[in-house]
């Protein structure tokens, strides 16, 4: 059982490269219009949605943060410092 569709399938089944898929899928002004609305059809037909996982990865970034406090949720948002 596959859990998610690839840019690779997207990519096979559209009968184009996995780079073209990326460009399509981040608008880029070198691919036709008319390969965009082959490739974004078949996007919608598949049902794909990016990973952000992946994308994560790739990107080193997360654009996250973490915040450490105490264990007691009663110590921690209630002091007047969180409340600001």
């Amino acid at each position: 059982m596959k859990l998610s569709v690839t840019i690779k399938d997207v990519a096979k089944k559209a009968n184009v490269a996995p780079s073209t898929v990326s460009r399509v899928i981040h608008n880029s002004p070198t691919i036709s219009e008319k390969t965009k609305r082959k490739v974004r059809k078949v996007l919608k037909e598949m049902g794909y949605h990016m990973n952000e996982n992946a994308r994560n990865l790739v990107t080193k970034s997360t654009k996250a943060i973490g915040i450490v406090m105490k264990s007691s949720a009663r110590e921690s948002l209630y002091n007047p410092f969180f409340q600001k």
